[in-house]
C-alpha cells in the first residue's frame, strides 16, 4: 500500500479511538456525536482508499507466513 492508504488507516483509527475516550470521559454529547459522523465518513474513504489502491505482490498463498513457511518444522 501506498503511503496516503496507510495515512488513512492510521488517522481513521486514531480518531475513532479518541471517539471512544471521549464517551467514556461523559464529554459533550455534541462533540462525541459529530466526531463520530466524521469518524464513520473516515471509514468510508478508507475502505475506498485501501481498495483502490494500487499494490502489487510477489507473495502467494503458497508462501504462507514468511515467518513459517509451509514445510518447515
Amino acid at each position: 500500500m501506498k503511503n496516503t492508504a496507510l495515512f488513512w488507516v492510521a488517522n481513521t483509527t486514531i480518531t475513532l479511538v479518541i471517539v471512544t475516550i471521549m464517551a467514556a470521559m461523559n464529554f459533550s454529547f455534541n462533540w462525541v456525536f459529530y466526531l463520530t459522523v466524521l469518524g464513520q465518513l473516515m471509514v468510508v474513504y478508507m475502505v475506498y482508499k485501501v481498495l483502490t489502491d494500487n499494490y502489487v505482490t510477489e507473495k502467494t498463498f503458497k508462501d504462507f507466513y514468511e515467518d513459517h513457511p509451509i514445510g518447515q518444522s
